[in-house]
């Protein structure tokens, strides 16, 4: 059976850990350029919801390969922000980088639309301001399963290019307020 409302019943499924922190993990690597080590503590933080925006901050902790980051006094990376907008007919992801000081990173506010309905689990958000040499398509894959997980990756055609996932069967303290952002 198809779902009714597949971007809603997504929304609602996102929406439903607000003020939730979950721990995760790199489950699927990039053949170069990799940002993780792969050993570092990761959590998402489900930190601010609205009717039209929920933002998902993303935490990056230190490994045993990359040291605590000068620029943080607890070596976490908090620059990073995923934000979901939802609009009449398509949801957007938007990625709000932020430098330690709180100002905008020059790389920030890149993202994609969904331009199939999905479902209430799986959305995938393209990107149309890059171009992948092959023709295929290029963006975001996010799944959503209450209760238990949330993936977050990138995309090339059908095939994950990189990915991690937060266990949420089981929720953590909340981490400080991202960079830039008010505390609570």
């Amino acid at each position: 059976m198809a779902d009714k409302d597949p971007l809603g019943e997504f929304w609602n499924n996102l929406s439903v850990h607000c003020g939730a922190a979950f721990a995760g993990q790199r489950t699927v690597a990039r053949p170069a350029n990799e940002m993780l080590a792969g050993d570092e503590p990761l959590i998402a933080h489900f930190r601010e919801c609205s009717e039209m925006t929920i933002k998902i901050p993303f935490h990056i902790g230190p490994s045993e390969i990359t040291p605590a980051s000068a620029a943080s006094p607890d070596g976490w990376d908090r620059s990073r922000t995923w934000v979901f907008t939802r609009h009449d007919d398509r949801l957007e992801i938007r990625h709000d980088h932020r430098k330690s000081d709180g100002s905008e990173d020059e790389n920030t506010w890149y993202g994609g639309f969904t331009e199939t309905p999905g479902t209430a689990n799986l959305q995938e958000f393209i990107y149309h301001d890059r171009k992948d040499p092959d023709g295929l398509r290029l963006g975001w894959r996010i799944e959503i399963h209450p209760g238990d997980r949330f993936v977050y990756g990138t995309i090339r055609g059908d095939d994950w290019t990189w990915r991690i996932e937060f266990d949420m069967s089981r929720e953590i303290d909340a981490p400080p307020a991202p960079w830039g952002h008010e505390r609570p």
